[in-house]
């Protein structure tokens, strides 16, 4: 597990606001990153979708929650890339969900992922940021679900689904059945090509069509993706296609037995994917082929 592919473009504590796109449903989009985190707010309890990059941006949004709810508190990390995760600190006092690999791979990988961040905010002359990352310490999710689970967050039911491989091998996408919306953390990518680092680029497209096809998938036409804009079903949809084409110009690749990052990089033109997506896609779908 690597760190995610946009680089760290942090310019301090910024504004951000939230949106209702749906009732009682928030998505706070915040400058770095372009990251969204979302908020379902029950009568007696509210999920908290991800929590940001180190201490004091999960302080600053536990803040604006608060701004919006006293409720209780549960927080579910979609997965263990620190952007979505390291703001744990924060929630400590509260229930963090997320599946078992999250909590494995950020046991093994945290601090790997966090020298990346503090090497290059300092590398860019940012020491406040770096010594804000060195301090923060890295809270595991510890309630584990590694298939479908409803949490009641009161007069309304939010769902946990895990749909299988594809930015990771352990993304939890979070449905709201009643308010027809979706947050799908880093399983969908607007403004950007999806991530590769640590994909699992011939099992992508199946994993977002199911989601696509669970009930709640079925009734939602907002998808909150981890980065950039909030989507309809229609992007998703073409997104899911994308990746299927690619894993199939992939697969014809691999079945002359003579593929390399070369020659499967170049299948994979034309589908509007940068050349970096691709080569590092190649590499994902050869080193999963072992």
């Amino acid at each position: 597990m690597g760190t995610p592919a946009q680089p760290v473009d942090w310019t301090g504590m910024s504004e951000a606001t939230w949106r209702e796109v749906a009732p009682g449903v928030h998505v706070r989009r915040h400058d770095e990153l372009k990251l969204n985190c979302g908020l379902v707010v029950g009568e007696e309890r509210s999920l908290v979708i991800d929590t940001r990059s180190f201490h004091a941006h999960g302080r600053e949004l536990l803040e604006a929650v608060r701004e919006i709810t006293g409720t209780e508190l549960v927080v579910v990390n979609t997965h263990a890339h620190y952007d979505h995760c390291f703001g744990n600190a924060a929630f400590r006092d509260s229930q963090i969900y997320a599946h078992p690999g999250a909590a494995e791979g950020l046991r093994r990988t945290g601090e790997h992922q966090r020298q990346q961040v503090v090497d290059h905010l300092r590398a860019t002359d940012r020491e406040h940021l770096a010594e804000q990352v060195e301090e923060t310490e890295i809270v595991l999710p510890f309630y584990l679900v590694e298939q479908d689970t409803e949490l009641d967050l009161g007069g309304r039911t939010v769902e946990l689904q895990y749909a299988g491989r594809g930015h990771t091998d352990h993304d939890l996408a979070v449905g709201v059945p009643d308010a027809g919306v979706v947050f799908v953390g880093d399983l969908v990518e607007e403004g950007a090509d999806p991530a590769m680092e640590d994909a699992f680029p011939m099992e992508w497209a199946p994993t977002l069509r199911s989601l696509l096809e669970r009930p709640s998938g079925v009734l939602a036409d907002s998808w909150v993706p981890g980065h950039g804009h909030v989507v309809d079903r229609t992007f998703v949809e073409t997104q899911a296609e994308q990746l299927a084409t690619m894993a199939e110009r992939f697969t014809e690749v691999l079945g002359t037995g003579i593929a390399g990052v070369d020659s499967l990089a170049n299948a994979g033109r034309g589908l509007g994917l940068t050349e970096d997506t691709l080569r590092l896609a190649a590499v994902r779908a050869l080193e999963l082929r072992h």
